[in-house]
């Protein structure tokens, strides 16, 4: 089950959807749905998370907490919809296609994917970009 939380006053679009095309990219992956929590918060509630449990003192768009057992994907991912609506600007694309890149990017963690050489982060990228293209809602 994918459930959507909020700790703002954002409240995602088409939820329903975004799970269905979550759920394929999981699938089209080898992996089965579990239990997944998005919980979309403002930049001082992450950034609370970074520091607590990461020890990293930094503002990021997104915490993942990876609880998968086996090929079945169970975790929540912490989204923050300020530091995603500012990168949407950075990188100017509009602010859906950046919360949808985040949003697959936490479900490509929980698969596997990781991106913290150049390598691994050019891998991530195209898996991003490919999930983005099975949209059909957007």
């Amino acid at each position: 089950m994918i459930d959507f939380y909020s700790e703002t006053d954002f409240n995602l679009e088409k939820e329903e959807q975004v799970s269905k095309w979550i759920l394929k990219n999981i699938t089209s992956e080898g992996y089965e749905e579990g239990e997944i929590s998005f919980i979309f918060c403002d930049d001082d509630y992450l950034h609370k998370l970074n520091v607590e449990f990461l020890n990293h003192d930094t503002l990021t768009d997104i915490i993942s907490f990876d609880n998968s057992l086996g090929r079945q994907i169970n975790g929540d991912i912490f989204i923050s919809v300020e530091r995603v609506l500012e990168n949407s600007k950075t990188f100017k694309t509009t602010f859906l296609n950046e919360l949808h890149r985040v949003i697959i990017h936490g479900i490509l963690h929980f698969c596997g994917f990781k991106d913290k050489s150049d390598a691994d982060a050019k891998v991530m990228r195209s898996k991003e970009n490919e999930a983005l293209l099975l949209r059909d809602f957007v």
